[in-house]
């Protein structure tokens, strides 16, 4: 977490693992609507799988944010929609391997949504954002 953001940690809580529990940050706010797994530029889906699908999608969430003057560091929030838990929870290690090249080692507040299904008869996960640039 860069120093323009707190980590929000209750008291007596144990602390989460790839996440964090709340942040707390002051600036220009960068709302990144939800991003699939496929290519933006041609729409098409060229990783039909779980993993190749949210690494596409963090890509295409850091392209939003570059796209605004913002890096990874300064997320905030994620919320992942996913439609197949079984297959997210078999392949834990190896998204949290694709979320650390993507977006490093900064963990904002996250949530993760089971749903049946997407806009996008395609995609399995779909990924928004919050970020928050620090004021200048």
């Amino acid at each position: 977490m860069s120093e323009e953001h707190r980590i929000i940690q209750p008291e007596g809580w144990l602390p989460p693992s790839g996440y964090a529990n709340g942040v707390s940050a002051r600036g220009r706010i960068v709302s990144v609507a939800g991003q699939t797994g496929w290519n933006p530029a041609t729409q098409t889906f060229e990783a039909h799988d779980m993993v190749g699908q949210v690494r596409r999608a963090l890509e295409n969430v850091v392209a939003v944010l570059r796209a605004a003057g913002a890096e990874p560091r300064h997320l905030v929030r994620l919320t992942w929609y996913v439609v197949e838990r079984k297959e997210y929870e078999q392949r834990r290690r190896e998204i949290g391997e694709a979320y650390r090249t993507v977006i490093g080692r900064h963990y904002p507040a996250m949530s993760l949504v089971i749903v049946a299904g997407l806009l996008e008869p395609l995609a399995l996960v779909e990924i928004e954002a919050t970020a928050v640039i620090a004021d200048e």
